[in-house]
Parts: C-alpha cells; sequence; structure tokens
C-alpha cells in the first residue's frame, strides 16, 4: 500500500513540475524559441503585431508530441531572429484555448503570421515538414 501511494506522489509531482515549466515566461530578450504558455491576451497581442506566431498543442501523454519536440524547437530557434513566437497549449488543461483553436487534438502545430493563418500539422513527427510549416509564418 506505501508502495502504491509512494509511486502516486511521484507521478503526481512529476505532472506539477511539468504543468509549472510550461507556465514560466520565457527570459526578457528571448521572447521567441522558448515556449510560452498560451494566453488569450498574449496570443492577441502578437497576433496584433503581425508576428510569426507559432501553437504547439500537447498533452503528457501524447508519443507524437514527444517526436515533434526537438524539431519544432531548432525550428523555433531559428524563427527567432525574425521575432516568432511559440506558444504550448495543454490539451488536457486548456480546453478554452483548444475549442479557440478549433479543437484540434494533441500533436498539432498550427503556423500564423498576424491574423491569417499560415497552416497546421496534426499526428506529423517529420522533421522537413514541420520546419516548412514553422517557415510559413515568415
Amino acid at each position: 500500500m506505501r508502495r502504491r501511494s509512494a509511486s502516486l506522489l511521484m507521478v503526481t509531482a512529476m505532472a506539477a513540475g511539468a504543468a509549472m515549466a510550461l507556465s514560466v515566461p520565457p527570459p526578457p530578450g528571448n521572447p521567441a524559441g522558448r515556449r510560452r504558455r498560451f494566453t488569450d491576451a498574449a496570443y492577441d497581442a502578437a497576433r496584433e503585431a503581425g508576428l510569426p506566431v507559432l501553437v504547439e498543442v500537447t498533452a503528457l501523454a501524447c508519443r507524437v508530441c514527444r517526436a515533434q519536440k526537438p524539431h519544432v524547437d531548432e525550428a523555433a530557434e531559428e524563427l527567432a531572429a525574425h521575432g516568432a513566437v511559440l506558444f504550448a497549449v495543454d490539451f488536457d488543461a486548456q480546453k478554452a484555448a483548444v475549442e479557440r483553436l478549433g479543437a484540434p487534438p494533441p500533436g498539432t502545430l498550427i503556423a500564423f503570421r498576424g491574423r491569417e493563418e499560415r497552416g497546421r500539422l496534426t499526428g506529423v513527427a517529420s522533421g522537413d515538414a514541420i520546419h516548412e510549416l514553422l517557415s510559413r509564418a515568415l
């Protein structure tokens, strides 16, 4: 019984740590290339400013999300020079944001330039496809 309680406590702590990591804002001077937790205000401000905006819909149990992450990280770093903003939407915890974006499943990437959606991928973990999608935001 104690073993089960300890395991449950460890899983809960890991999930809380992952949720906290998504909510930490990027350091000043590097708004792009790091994930920002999706908020309506930040998302609207970036789109109003005409910035390239990349939205990543993720979930802790999503295998595709884990496969996409290194490719998204690499492409986002490349796009940082263009002022791109990368938002992470937690599929499980941010249902309103998921609805606002058209209810995409985890493993979806959406590229915007200002108010215009430039493309989306769902369930694709190919580095080439992800780079091509993210470059559409420029």
